[in-house]
């Protein structure tokens, strides 16, 4: 797949050429055209993130995997994410918030009172900062996940970023039938009634994204729109 260097900076025609590709080989043909160290690669460690992260370990085990650690995750996501790094042999780096901004969110629990500020402070801001210093951004999202996310590309532009969604069309099915032949670890919570996965206090047992925000009007953090 060599030609695909030659469409380097047309997200026009990776477009059109992508989609007739399969998800691996849509990741694969990414490394065709830029290098790891162009390529930034983030995970939550949730309820579907084991699909892209065993997809990276067998195409480019070396790659950082950036893990936005809010200070809010279940102990189960960090004991998820453990093993994983320890299946897949993962080279994660944490990405933390600005202490002082975290701290005020926790004293003042901006999850109840001002839920948006509060993911802008401990994962837009954050991860903008990070976004900064690469070309393109890879994001394990599915379309079926939220309304928001069914409409978008398996490449966007972002603020001056590509975001390569390699997943993006895969049905739930697709991606339960995907799960089950690559034999993904499951987070310890999807058995127990959560199918997305975030912060603590904004998480609650519920099918697709129905246990996030719940009552508060909200299905996204903002780091994907």
């Amino acid at each position: 797949m060599g030609f695909y260097k030659y469409y380097r900076h047309s997200m026009e025609n990776w477009n059109k050429t992508f989609p007739s590709l399969s998800h691996e080989e849509r990741l694969v043909a990414l490394y065709e055209i830029f290098s790891p160290q162009e390529i930034l690669v983030t995970s939550s460690f949730g309820a579907s993130s084991a699909l892209l992260l065993h997809l990276i370990a067998e195409i480019c085990p070396t790659q950082p995997i950036h893990f936005l650690d809010t200070t809010y995750h279940f102990d189960e996501t960090l004991t998820f994410r453990d093993q994983l790094i320890e299946r897949y042999k993962l080279n994660v780096v944490n990405i933390l918030p600005d202490s002082s901004s975290n701290a005020l969110t926790k004293e003042e629990q901006w999850w109840f009172t001002k839920p948006d500020a509060c993911c802008a402070v401990n994962k837009v801001k954050p991860l903008a900062s990070l976004k900064s210093k690469y070309k393109v951004w890879i994001s394990g999202i599915m379309g079926f996940q939220t309304p928001q996310r069914s409409n978008m590309n398996i490449f966007n532009e972002q603020n001056g970023l590509f975001k390569f969604n390699p997943f993006i069309d895969l049905t739930e099915g697709e991606y339960l039938y995907w799960s089950s032949l690559y034999k993904l670890p499951e987070h310890p919570l999807t058995a127990l009634g959560f199918e997305s996965i975030g912060c603590m206090p904004c998480t609650s047992r519920g099918q697709g994204r129905e246990g996030r925000w719940a009552g508060k009007g909200k299905v996204e953090c903002g780091i994907h729109l």
